[in-house]
């Protein structure tokens, strides 16, 4: 055989390959189905969502009431899980359209999976431990806890990891297998704590009265105070003073600056009715007047 003739049943062959019609129709019913199956995919996981979306909104009046915190997460999560999951099969359904063997496939992801397993086992144990923190909401994005001894707002939840932020703008990652002691700041609501110290010559039913009338306009005036202020009374005596103590429910995490606005509200009313705050006081004594004495 030639060279010439060798080059022509080539191209023969090459042209009775393009030229099939019923290769042609076979390629393009097969990327329709692909083109069906992605376009498919994506309304059933719109809708699934929306459903999803609908069952955790919130209702008022409903029998049943949930932290709205561990609600919006278990959404997300939700969501998630069945986007990846839809997702997942429609590849497998779009590899068997194009004529491969998903029993190997899958054969091998097994054991890739298994290898990985127990070659990854931090891995494996950071995200079963984040999975059991947002499934019993141990703590949510926006709360201020301490994880670790170190304390933030939590940034970010994951399946593998947390993100803390500190007051002072330090990011804290978290692998939520290390994850060992969680205080959460945001879950009930916070008491705030004032020590009022005044002089030894001062009236205490008068201070009282005067707390009194504080924090009853502390409660009209500070929206983060849930319950009537409390005055516990005398607390300590010191060298100089008297401590009294009064306390206040608030919101959670909201007491650092209730505490503030207490000690300026307090301090103000005390100026104005003459009430003195103490200070130390020498008293000396000259030796004439010890010698008269």
């Amino acid at each position: 055989m030639n060279t010439e003739s060798f080059f022509e049943k080539i191209y023969g062959e090459i042209y009775n390959y393009v030229a099939d019609a019923n290769m042609w129709v076979s390629i393009g019913m097969t990327l329709l189905k692909i083109v069906g199956i992605i376009i498919a995919s994506r309304i059933v996981v719109s809708l699934v969502q929306t459903a999803v979306n609908r069952v955790f909104q919130h209702r008022q009046g409903a029998k049943i009431h949930l932290d709205q915190r561990r609600v919006d997460t278990m959404r997300v999560l939700v969501n998630n899980i069945v986007q990846y999951t839809l997702y997942f099969l429609a590849i497998l359904m779009i590899l068997q359209l194009v004529g491969i063997d998903l029993k190997p496939v899958l054969v091998s992801a097994g054991v890739l999976g298994l290898a990985v397993g127990f070659g990854a086992q931090s891995l494996v144990r950071d995200i079963i431990t984040g999975f059991f923190i947002i499934f019993e909401d141990q703590f949510a994005v926006g709360d201020v806890v301490t994880i670790n001894n170190m304390t933030g707002t939590v940034q970010e939840i994951g399946l593998r990891i947390t993100r803390v932020r500190s007051w002072t703008g330090e990011v804290h990652i978290f692998p939520n297998g290390t994850i060992t002691q969680v205080t959460n700041f945001s879950l009930q609501n916070t008491l705030a704590v004032v020590d009022v110290s005044v002089a030894y010559e001062e009236n205490l039913g008068q201070v009282e009265e005067v707390l009194k009338e504080v924090l009853a306009k502390a409660q009209t005036e500070l929206d983060d105070i849930v319950a009537e202020p409390q005055i516990l009374g005398v607390h300590a005596l010191g060298p100089s003073e008297v401590v009294m103590r009064v306390t206040a429910e608030c919101k959670p995490n909201t007491h650092h600056g209730v505490n503030r606005n207490l000690r300026a509200m307090i301090r103000t009313e005390f100026t104005k009715r003459g009430i003195q705050i103490p200070y130390p006081k020498i008293v000396t004594m000259s030796g004439k007047a010890q010698g008269q004495a």
